[in-house]
């Protein structure tokens, strides 16, 4: 018997994670990891107290036909990150790992090419976390380093075109 490595270990907490998560579209699971222990965790739901999409049974954003990636801000959800963040004192975020991993709510399938929009990447950035490890296949990863998303300023590049 194989035995699983340990980044893919932390991915299918993530994964098993994002099943708590309560929107129709994407369901996202985060795990924060230092020093091989966990110290948060956290998945895609509305704000504590609202009503959660799959409770109201629609998606404003899906009604609304907004692609992947876009005018987050007319969702109801909390993101996986955020949520991770969140539950973790920052002493014990700094120089940890983030391990996140995105499903469709319908086929249960891993999101392709998956990432942590603008605002999360900021939370990530002041968190101190070092890396980003995102599921792309149920073996397959990426690594990917915190202190590029600080050294290319993607806020920058819409406004000025980078």
């Amino acid at each position: 018997m194989k035995r699983r490595d340990k980044i893919n270990y932390y991915l299918d907490i993530a994964q098993t994670v994002s099943g708590r998560g309560t929107c129709l579209r994407r369901n996202y699971g985060a795990i924060l990891v230092k020093n091989d222990e966990i110290i948060s965790t956290g998945y895609t739901g509305a704000p504590r107290g609202r009503k959660n999409c799959i409770d109201l049974g629609f998606c404003q954003r899906e009604k609304l036909n907004i692609p992947r990636g876009e005018r987050y801000e007319l969702c109801r959800s909390v993101h996986s990150e955020a949520n991770c963040i969140i539950s973790a004192a920052r002493r014990d975020m700094i120089g940890s790992t983030m391990y996140l991993v995105g499903t469709d709510a319908k086929t249960g399938e891993i999101v392709e090419n998956a990432t942590s929009c603008a605002m999360c990447k900021r939370m990530i950035i002041n968190a101190g976390i070092k890396e980003v490890i995102v599921r792309d296949t149920p073996d397959e990863y990426r690594v990917i380093r915190v202190e590029d998303w600080i050294n290319k300023d993607d806020s920058l590049a819409s406004e000025f075109g980078y």
